[in-house]
């Protein structure tokens, strides 16, 4: 199909070549430019700044004491799931 299409810009072109030289750079300049636009999307971007609206609230919360633990020679936790990777590791569906 290029082949063609070249071929009859030669035959319209009346021997004359300058049609032919204009014609790459021009193709490489639409080639550039196409996947630019298309790698880049600067039209279809979101601007995070200002098209996103967020509220600042005050922190909620509370700091309390759970439990203290002091003078211990165990190196482990009680209830520890280390070892069996089956139980700690699950498949999502």
């Amino acid at each position: 199909m290029i082949a063609h299409l070249l071929t009859a810009l030669v035959a319209a072109s009346d021997g004359n070549g300058g049609v032919l030289l204009l014609l790459g750079p021009l193709a490489g300049g639409g080639l550039y430019y196409g996947l630019w636009r298309h790698y880049r999307n600067t039209d279809k971007s979101h601007s995070f700044e200002t098209e996103t609206k967020v509220l600042a609230q005050p922190i909620t919360g509370n700091d309390r004491k759970v439990d203290e633990i002091k003078r211990t020679t165990k190196t482990g936790i009680d209830g520890d799931n280390k070892s069996s990777h089956r139980q700690r590791v699950q498949r999502t569906p």
